[in-house]
């Protein structure tokens, strides 16, 4: 019985995602976290203007600290009540966690407005995604930015997530969307962050290190499956996984750019100043819009034998533990 309490979270975090995605019209408690970090930020700015490096210190472990402790007190009630009212609680907070469903849908609407002629809606459907400038964008760059994203964050957004709840359950999941979070909205390399979203960033590095990793490796793995150039994502992997000013960021892209037999990455603007950037991949063929398409078929395969891997650790490990 223990194995399978363990496992159910996971299994209906999962489940709800297929299901759901990420309806706009519900609270999500990411957006919260968000709302605090901006909050924070502001006071940082105002109040600790002279020490912004330190500052960035007490903003994320604040974040951090409340983010983690919010869930572990609900987790720890739900379960007081009744073990079966806890794991579906949790499973409640873990789909929250996951946004598979989610990187399908909005990457669909850039390929569903390319497929249509929409280059302009293309364009706003892709900013929704990015963090780069997307206005300086033509067909071609708004299909890639897609696929570079889709690519990415099937670990930020999908695995890495699943592989921390697998050893945590949703409080260590929260603790990891937290630090990524920040990441998406201070870690910047630029004038106005570099201070304040160092520790933030450098924080996210860590703590996505071995997710991105075996992502990319699962993404090899799944890609035959999808029927994609398994072989060459993994030498595509192997050679360009470093091709990035992160640590991480190029280990899924060069996987997928392999798995495609395209050609992903290369320079970009962020906040309207160009950033130099090597390419990943070989321009086996030119891109195209049937590989955002393709892109998510290879994120949910992967995904797949990530949260194989993920229930048989709840289940077997920490149930075990339980037991």
């Amino acid at each position: 019985m223990n194995y399978f309490i363990a496992a159910l979270p996971l299994l209906l975090g999962a489940a709800i995602d297929c299901v759901l995605g990420d309806p706009y019209s519900l609270p999500h408690p990411i957006r919260l976290i968000g709302k605090l970090i901006s909050l924070l930020e502001a006071f940082v700015r105002k109040r600790m203007k002279s020490h912004l490096r330190s500052g960035g210190v007490f903003l994320a472990l604040t974040v951090l600290l409340i983010s983690t402790a919010v869930p572990l007190l609900l987790v720890i009630v739900c379960y007081s009540i009744n073990v079966i009212f806890g794991a579906v609680a949790e499973g409640v907070m873990c789909y929250y966690l996951m946004a598979a469903r989610c990187l399908r849908d909005e990457s669909m609407k850039v390929y569903s407005a390319v497929k249509r002629g929409d280059t302009e809606g293309a364009r706003k459907a892709v900013s929704m995604i990015v963090g780069r400038d997307t206005d300086v964008l033509d067909e071609t760059g708004i299909i890639k930015a897609a696929v570079e994203t889709v690519a990415e964050n099937t670990s930020d957004g999908v695995t890495a997530p699943l592989m921390y709840m697998s050893v945590g359950g949703a409080v260590l999941g929260f603790f990891y969307k937290a630090a990524n979070t920040m990441d998406s909205m201070i870690g910047y390399k630029n004038e106005k962050y570099a201070d304040i979203g160092r520790f933030a960033a450098k924080l996210d590095d860590v703590l996505n290190y071995i997710p991105s990793r075996l992502t990319a490796l699962a993404m090899t793995a799944a890609a035959p499956a999808v029927g994609l150039d398994g072989k060459r994502a993994f030498r595509i992997w192997k050679r360009d996984r470093r091709k990035h000013a992160s640590p991480n960021s190029a280990q899924t892209e060069a996987a997928c750019a392999g798995a495609l037999g395209v050609q992903l990455a290369g320079d970009a603007y962020y906040f309207g100043e160009l950033h130099k950037k090597e390419f990943i991949g070989d321009p086996v063929r030119a891109i195209e819009n049937e590989d955002i398409r393709r892109a998510n078929k290879l994120m949910y395969a992967g995904s797949a034998i990530v949260f194989a891997a993920a229930l048989f650790v709840r289940a077997v490990i920490v149930g075990g533990i339980l037991c």
